[in-house]
């Protein structure tokens, strides 16, 4: 049986505590928090298989691209289902379809956890509140940073090293035995439609109404020209041209007509009788 050892558990475990913990920085970590790329990299590195990883972790970010956190809680936590996620996948050579489905409960389960996590938070609290009105800031600076940070590496660091020392084999196994089942295909299509959901709802998110033609184009560029295999960095090229040409008809569509105006209807004329009325009343 395929497993991660213990020095490959520990430090993805280790990583998921400094994400969780924002203990890396305050945005720089919930971008990594609410995107599981980043972790689906590290886990790609631990394992020797970085391909493989970017493969699957693609696949989980698009159910959560239109996941966003200011700072609280949030209905699944995307690093701790990457990190659990994407181990599976490449102990059992799953699909990445495969893989989605069992990265949605461990993520649910991990907003859990994070809320855990607040709660702990509130005991420390206490060493702040003492700090202040003991106008002690070196106190305050390790109640605030260092006592939360180190609580949440105490609470993830254990319990993600066993979910992927022990579990994740276990997990890649059964999944294996169900290979050719029905159960199986249940997995890809859930998770098939689970990253659809995910596209549609950064649409929905982002898409204005005079931009969601440039949805259409793209979607249907990619169906049409599938069979000339063009790769991802192609398309980048074509929509960073297409997005150059709508941003300068733009802005040629919004300087045309003042000038026209101004030339036109007289209106840079009466400014000049204006001007000429009002310094002769001088």
């Amino acid at each position: 049986m395929d497993t991660l050892s213990v020095t490959q558990s520990l430090l993805i475990a280790l990583w998921v505590a400094a994400v969780m913990s924002r203990w890396l920085g305050g945005g720089a970590t919930l971008t990594l928090r609410f995107s599981p790329l980043m972790t689906g990299l590290v886990v790609g590195i631990v394992m020797g298989d970085v391909a493989q990883a970017m493969i699957v972790t693609a696949a989980l970010q698009m159910i959560y691209m239109g996941v966003f956190s200011p700072g609280g809680s949030m209905p699944a936590e995307p690093s701790i289902a990457a990190a659990i996620a994407v181990p599976v996948a490449l102990l059992g050579n799953l699909k990445p379809e495969a893989a989605i489905a069992v990265a949605v409960p461990v993520g649910l389960l991990g907003s859990y956890l994070y809320q855990f996590r607040f709660f702990i938070n509130t005991f420390l609290g206490k060493y702040t509140d003492k700090a202040v009105e003991d106008l002690n800031a070196k106190a305050m600076k390790r109640s605030i940073i260092l006592y939360p940070t180190l609580a949440s590496f105490v609470l993830f660091v254990p319990l993600v090293f066993i979910a992927l020392f022990l579990g994740a084999p276990i997990i890649a196994d059964v999944i294996n035995a169900l290979e050719g089942t029905v159960v199986i295909h249940i997995l890809e299509v859930v998770g098939g439609g689970l990253a659809a959901i995910g596209i549609a709802t950064t649409v929905y998110v982002i898409g204005r109404k005079d931009y969601m033609v440039f949805f259409f184009l793209a979607y249907f560029m990619s169906v049409v020209l599938k069979s000339l295999e063009i790769t991802m960095v192609t398309y980048a090229i074509f929509g960073i041209l297409i997005a150059l040409i709508f941003v300068q008809s733009q802005k040629g569509g919004k300087g045309t007509p003042p000038a026209a105006e101004a030339a036109g209807d007289g209106s840079s004329t009466s400014f000049d009788d204006d001007d000429d009325d009002y310094d002769d009343g001088f």
